[in-house]
C-alpha cells in the first residue's frame, strides 16, 4: 500500500489539475478509499495543526494518506472473510470508477477536457462468474475512450489482458513485488502521450478465451446462441438465457427397401 500512496502523491503533484480516486475491491464490497463521502479539500486548508505535517510534506498529501490508511483499516475490521476467498468484486469496482469519472466530467466547466484512465492493481484470482459484467465495463470504457492499465502481482489475468488490449492500456505482471513502486512510477505514472517516448515492456499475448454461461469455465471452442450471443460449452436445443428453441435439421430417414418376393413354383 505504501507503493500505491507514493504513486498517488506523485500523480497529484505532477499537474495542478490532476485528480485521484482510489477504490478498494474486496470480496464483499467495493469501497471508496479516497475521496470518501466525508472528504472535503477545503476542510484542511489553512489548518496546519489538524494536518499534522511535521516532516515538511505537503499537507494535502499527508491528510490523503492518513484517510486512505484509516479507510483500509475500517474496511478490514468490518469485513468478515469466510474460508479461502480469493475472488474480489473487480467488475463492480470498475463500474464505480466509470461512474465517478462520468460525474467529475459533468462537473467540468465549458471548454475543459479531462483525459481519464483506470489502473487496476490486482493480486486476487480471476472470477469467471463476473465475465459478462466485466466485459460490459470494458466496452463501456472503450466507448468513453478511457484507458485501463493492469498491474498484476500474482497469476496472470486473462480478463485484464483483454481489458488492456481493447482500451489501449498497458498490462504488466510485476516480476518482483519489492520493486512495485518503481514499476508504478516508471510504467503507469506517465500518461498516454508520454508513453510513446518511453521504452516500456513489450505487450503480452492476450488470452481471448470466453467464459461459458453454463459452468463459467474459460473455453476455446463452444456453442453460441444466434439470438442473444450466449456461449455454452455443451450443446443444448434450448438456450437457457433467452429460452430460444432451435430447429435442428435431422438427417433424412432412409426408407427401407422392400424385399422382392421370389415367385414360388
Amino acid at each position: 500500500m505504501d507503493a500505491v500512496m507514493v504513486m498517488s502523491n506523485a500523480h497529484l503533484v505532477m499537474t495542478r489539475s490532476n485528480k485521484l480516486a482510489i477504490i478498494a475491491s474486496h470480496c464483499r464490497e467495493s469501497h471508496f478509499l479516497y475521496p470518501n463521502k466525508h472528504w472535503k479539500a477545503g476542510d484542511f486548508a489553512g489548518d496546519e495543526s489538524s494536518c499534522g505535517s511535521r516532516d515538511g510534506k505537503y499537507e494535502l498529501l499527508t491528510v490523503g494518506n492518513d484517510l486512505i490508511s484509516e479507510e483500509i483499516k475500517n474496511l478490514m475490521e468490518r469485513t468478515e472473510v469466510r474460508g479461502q476467498q480469493t475472488e474480489t468484486l473487480l467488475a463492480g469496482s470498475l463500474a464505480k470508477a466509470l461512474c465517478y469519472i462520468h460525474r467529475v466530467t459533468k462537473e467540468l466547466e465549458a471548454g475543459q477536457e479531462m483525459k481519464s484512465r483506470i489502473l487496476v492493481i490486482k493480486a486476487a484470482d480471476d472470477s469467471a462468474l463476473q465475465y459478462m459484467n466485466f466485459m460490459n465495463v470494458i466496452f463501456a470504457a472503450q466507448k468513453q475512450s478511457i484507458l485501463i492499465d493492469a498491474c498484476v502481482l500474482d497469476a496472470d489475468s486473462g480478463l485484464l489482458q483483454q481489458a488492456c488490449d481493447i482500451t489501449g492500456g498497458l498490462y504488466l505482471k510485476v516480476p518482483q513485488k519489492i520493486a512495485l513502486a518503481q514499476y508504478l512510477l516508471w510504467v503507469f505514472l506517465p500518461d498516454s502521450d508520454q508513453r510513446s517516448q518511453l521504452v516500456l515492456p513489450p505487450p503480452v499475448h492476450v488470452d481471448y478465451r470466453a467464459a461459458c454461461f453454463c459452468h463459467r469455465n474459460l473455453i476455446e471452442i463452444g456453442y453460441v446462441c444466434s439470438v442473444c450471443l450466449s456461449i455454452f460449452c455443451n450443446f443444448s436445443p434450448i438456450c437457457t438465457t433467452c429460452e430460444t428453441a432451435f430447429k435442428i435439421a435431422l438427417p433424412h430417414a432412409m426408407k427401407a427397401k422392400k424385399k422382392k418376393l421370389k415367385p414360388t413354383t
